[in-house]
C-alpha cells in the first residue's frame, strides 16, 4: 500500500518537476487521486471522504486564505500609499556600500516582509528593490532567495507554524521553539552567503561583523520570542532587532569600499518623523495588535471568540474549531486603519482588495486542495502507510531524514505551509513508529517546517518569482545550479541537528 498512499505527492513530483504544471492545476489533480485511492484502496467509506474534503477546504479557508489575503492586501494597500516607496529611499539611505544594503534590504526588510505577509513577497520585493541600487538582477534574486528561505518558517505571521501545530494538535510555542532552534545555524550563515552570492568570498572583506549582527540580530531574539510569544511575533521581532543592528552599524561605522560603492544615489533624501511613521503605520499597526492580543488574559477571551462545527464523519472525528479574532482579522483591520490615515477613500482600498483577490485565485486553489488532499491522506490511513514503510526502510535512521522529506513538500508545492499541510502527519506517524516519546515527536514535526525553510531555496516558483520581479527571464537554470549548491550541505547539516537533538530529546 505504500505507493498507493504515496500516489498524490508522486504526481505532485511528476507534475510541477517534469511536467511543469503550475500548482493550481497539479493540486486539484492531487486532490482527485488522494480520494479515488482512499475511497477504493483504503476503504475509506464515501461520506468520509467527501467530509474530510470540505472540513480540509474550510481550515483552507480560515484562518490560512484568511492570512494570505490580509498580508497581501496591507502590502498592496502600501504601496497604492506611496509608503513602500519611501521605506526603499530610507532603507537606502542608510549606507552606500551595496553589500551593506544587501544585508539591510534583503536580509533584514526581506525577513520582515516575509514574516509579515510570506508566499514570495519578499523575494520579488527584495530583488527589485536591490537593482534599484546596483546589483546584478541575478545576483539580487539569488542573495533574495537564500534570505527568504531562512525566514519561510516564519511567513504570513507564522503561519507555517501554527498550522503545523494545528494539524499535529502539538503546542505552539513548543513547535515554534524547536524549529528556531533547528534553524539556528542557516539564520547564522545566511548572511554570508548572500554577500558570497554576490561576489565571492572576497565580498566579505571588512564585512564580517556586520553578517553576525545580521544573523545574531534574527537568531536571539527570533528564539526568545518563539519561546514566548509563539510563532506570530517570533520572526517579526527577529526581522526588526537585525534590521535596527544593522541599521545602527551602519551608521556607526561606515563601510567606504570604492568597488561596491553606488553609482547614483541622493546625497539630500529626506524624510519627517511623521512620513516615516505614515510609511510604516500597517506595519506598526499589525506589531501592536499582535502584541497586545498575545498578552495571556486578551489571548484567553478572543479564544471564546469562536465557532466549533462537526464536520468529519469518520471514526474519533472531533468538532472543527474557527476561531474569528485572530491574524487575519487582526492583519486586516490595521490595513484599513492604515489605509485611513493616509487618506484613502473606502472607494480606493475596495479597489485594492478586488485586484488582491483577482491575483490570490491560483492561491486559492492551490492551497483549498492541498489541505484537502492531506486531510483525507491523514484520515484514510494513506500517510501511515507511507510513514510505515518508510521507518521499516530507514528504522531509528529516520529522523536524519525528516527535514528531507520537508524540503521535498516545499520544493513540490512552493510553500512552506503547504509542506507542513501536506507532510505534517506524515512525519508525527513515523516518529510513533520508531517508538519516540511526544517531546521528540515534537521535534520532528518541526522538522518538517525547518527542512521546508531549506527546500524554499531551490523552489522552481521562488525561482520564477524572483526573475520575474527583476526581468530575468530565462537564468532559472543559472540560480538554480547556485541553489542547488547551497540546498545540499544545509540539508545534510539540518539531518544532523534534528537526529542528534531527538536523541537528547
Amino acid at each position: 500500500m505504500f505507493i498507493e498512499g504515496l500516489s498524490p505527492i508522486l504526481w505532485l513530483i511528476l507534475a510541477l518537476s517534469i511536467l511543469k504544471l503550475p500548482a493550481w492545476k497539479a493540486c486539484p489533480i492531487a486532490l482527485i487521486i488522494a480520494f479515488v485511492v482512499a475511497w477504493q484502496f483504503f476503504e475509506m467509506p464515501l461520506q468520509d471522504a467527501i467530509s474530510g474534503t470540505i472540513e480540509g477546504s474550510l481550515m483552507a479557508i480560515w484562518p490560512i486564505l484568511g492570512v494570505i489575503v490580509s498580508a497581501i492586501f496591507a502590502y498592496n494597500l502600501t504601496v497604492q500609499t506611496g509608503g513602500m516607496e519611501k521605506i526603499k529611499d530610507m532603507l537606502s539611505s542608510v549606507s552606500t556600500d551595496k553589500r551593506m544594503l544587501i544585508l539591510i534590504i534583503a536580509w533584514g526588510f526581506g525577513a520582515f516582509l516575509e514574516c509579515m505577509s510570506g508566499f514570495g513577497t519578499a523575494v520579488a520585493i527584495g530583488a527589485s528593490m536591490l537593482v534599484t541600487v546596483g546589483v546584478p538582477p541575478v545576483n539580487a534574486v539569488i542573495a533574495c532567495l537564500v534570505s527568504n528561505a531562512a525566514m519561510s518558517s516564519f511567513g504570513s505571521v507564522g503561519l507555517p507554524l501554527t498550522t503545523l501545530a494545528k494539524l499535529t494538535n502539538f503546542d505552539a510555542l513548543q513547535i515554534a521553539t524547536y524549529t528556531t532552534l533547528q534553524l539556528g545555524v542557516m539564520v547564522m550563515a545566511m548572511p554570508f552567503i548572500m554577500l558570497i552570492a554576490y561576489g565571492g568570498f572576497k565580498c566579505l572583506r571588512g564585512m564580517i561583523p556586520a553578517c553576525l549582527i545580521g544573523g545574531l540580530g534574527f537568531c536571539i531574539p527570533s528564539v526568545i520570542g518563539a519561546a514566548t510569544m509563539g510563532a506570530n511575533l517570533a520572526g517579526i521581532g527577529g526581522a526588526v532587532c537585525s534590521m535596527a543592528a544593522l541599521v545602527v552599524y551602519a551608521k556607526k561605522f561606515p563601510i567606504k569600499d570604492p568597488e561596491y560603492e553606488i553609482d547614483d544615489y541622493d546625497e539630500n533624501f529626506s524624510i519627517t518623523f511623521g512620513e516615516a511613521v505614515r510609511a510604516w503605520l500597517v506595519f506598526i499597526l499589525i506589531f501592536v495588535f499582535l502584541i497586545g492580543c498575545s498578552i495571556p488574559p486578551v489571548a484567553e477571551a478572543l479564544k471564546g471568540i469562536s465557532t466549533k462545527v462537526m464536520i468529519y464523519t469518520g471514526e474519533n472525528a472531533a468538532p472543527t474549531s474557527f476561531q474569528w479574532i485572530t491574524t487575519p482579522t487582526i492583519i486586516f483591520v490595521s490595513a484599513v486603519l492604515s489605509g485611513l490615515i493616509n487618506n484613502v477613500s473606502i472607494g480606493d482600498m475596495g479597489k485594492v482588495l478586488s485586484r488582491t483577490l483577482k491575483t490570490l485565485i491560483p492561491t486559492f486553489i492551490t492551497i483549498i486542495t492541498i489541505i484537502a488532499t492531506a486531510r483525507i491522506m491523514g484520515y484514510s490511513g494513506m500517510t501511515m502507510a507511507v510513514a510505515t514503510a518508510t521507518v521499516d526502510a530507514t528504522g531509528t535512521f529516520y529522523p536524519f531524514i525528516a527535514p528531507v522529506i520537508g524540503s521535498i513538500g516545499a520544493f513540490i508545492t512552493g510553500s512552506a505551509t503547504s509542506s507542513c499541510v501536506l507532510l505534517s502527519k506524515l512525519q508525527v506517524d513515523s516518529a510513533v513508529a520508531i517508538g519516540l516519546n511526544e517531546t521528540a515527536q515534537a521535534w520532528i514535526a518541526s522538522a518538517n517546517a525547518s527542512g521546508s525553510c531549506v527546500g524554499k531555496i531551490i523552489s522552481p516558483q521562488s525561482i520564477a518569482i524572483g526573475a520575474a520581479a527583476v526581468g530575468a527571464f530565462g537564468v532559472e537554470s543559472q540560480i538554480m545550479k547556485f541553489a542547488v549548491k547551497v540546498y545540499l550541505p544545509f540539508i545534510i547539516i539540518m539531518g544532523c541537528m534534528v537526529y542528534f537533538g531527538q536523541a537528547l530529546l
